[in-house]
């Protein structure tokens, strides 16, 4: 997981084409789940660009949860739809992508967190979710770490977990390829062109691609492919950091993706060891560099919580880039200002758990067909005007 950068096997196009029906801006787990979907309704002529290497920027370096525990209709929606294709992966495109449905746990030291997550509870169980709350010594119990006399509640979500987002990349490209699907790695966009009121083509570092619709799943670097074509997407690139324990020669007991809302600590099982992190405040920006500054954070916090993992032993970590939003929930759909120019960025998070469903979704707005859930739910014009921001209660 250290290392999810998708080798370049997959015989990628020696040119880029000068027309395309679609352009795809970005190849994480957005970009390639969506080229899958377009591909797989029928859309001919996708072509899908990548600044670096498919894979390799945010979708290689998340912790890789999975889940529908959100308190937010839209969120669980996705996050159900999701959960579904992953158990799917194996049947549909023969790929394992590493599933362990340990479930999730979100721990609450306060009565308005208990109460804000048994709200989100009666939420998820009137939409299907198997979840429910549970107490301190329960708690405890699905995850030996903890010490309960901290907690005031906590809510488990059996069925939720995690994948290995590399192997899912990789599954989306090769099936997606098999469609006709053509992959650009290393092919920066510079300029978006428009004729009017629509879209005329765009420009890369190796040519212009005439094209009437784009899709921007550019992730942290949205913002800036949104102005080229006029559109505003309020995406911000901050960094967090990850660590990983030690192998062990005895595994860590097998435990949930288990979150502390209060202190934002979380850690899940990976091999014989532990990931960890906290959301450790940082300055906005692209920087990437792994350092330890968020140790002395995680280390109060785990104190608390779950005492034996305080000062941990680390093997090493990576930093990512959070794709944050101003509440914090998606940016999908198709620019007001720009038909053509549809848009899935800004997860703040929760991108990959969302991407399967994502991409449905996007593919069936460009061929303008009934969808599984009313998108103007996540439309960037929340931000402008009347519409109101999202509030999403299961976010750290």
């Amino acid at each position: 997981m250290a290392n999810q950068v998708v080798p370049l096997g997959l015989s990628y196009a020696p040119s880029q084409p000068t027309e395309a029906e679609v352009v795809i801006i970005g190849g994480g787990i957005m970009g390639v789940s969506t080229a899958w979907h377009l591909a797989d309704r029928g859309v001919k002529n996708i072509v899908i660009l990548d600044q670096a290497e498919f894979g390799s920027g945010s979708s290689a370096k998340p912790l890789g949860g999975v889940r529908a525990n959100f308190s937010d209709p839209g969120n669980i929606v996705l996050g159900q739809r999701s959960l579904a294709e992953y158990a799917n992966f194996p049947e549909k495109f023969g790929a394992d992508i590493g599933l362990q449905n340990v479930g999730y746990l979100f721990l609450c030291r306060s009565a308005n967190e208990a109460e804000d997550l048994a709200k989100a509870t009666e939420i998820q169980n009137s939409m299907g979710v198997n979840s429910r709350m549970v107490s301190p010594v329960e708690a405890a119990e699905i995850n030996p770490l903890l010490d309960p006399s901290v907690l005031v509640a906590a809510s488990f979500s059996p069925s939720d977990g995690f994948a290995e987002p590399g192997l899912v990349v990789r599954a989306y490209m090769a099936a997606a390829k098999e469609k006709g699907v053509t992959f650009l790695n290393r092919t920066q966009v510079v300029d978006i062109q428009r004729n009017g009121g629509s879209i005329e083509s765009v420009t890369t570092n190796r040519g212009t691609i005439r094209t009437g619709a784009v899709v921007c799943c550019a992730g942290a670097w949205s913002a800036g492919i949104g102005a080229m074509a006029g559109v505003d997407l309020p995406v911000t690139p901050v960094r967090r950091l990850i660590g990983m324990t030690r192998q062990q020669p005895q595994p860590f007991p097998r435990v949930p993706f288990t979150l502390d809302l209060s202190t934002t600590m979380y850690f899940h099982n990976y091999l014989n060891g532990l990931l960890i992190g906290i959301s450790h405040k940082q300055e906005s920006g692209f920087s990437r560099e792994f350092n330890y500054d968020w140790l002395p954070e995680f280390n109060a916090a785990a104190s608390i919580c779950a005492p034996a993992l305080e000062n941990p032993d680390l093997e090493w970590g990576w930093a990512g880039l959070y794709e944050n939003t101003p509440d914090h929930n998606a940016l999908i759909g198709q620019a007001r200002e720009l038909p053509g120019f549809f848009y899935a960025t800004g997860f703040s998070g929760h991108g990959f758990l969302q991407g399967p469903a994502v991409g449905e979704l996007v593919a069936d707005l460009y061929l303008d067909k009934p969808t599984f859930l009313d998108s103007s739910h996540f439309s960037a014009d929340r931000f402008h005007g009347s519409e109101t921001a999202l509030r999403e209660v299961n976010i750290i």
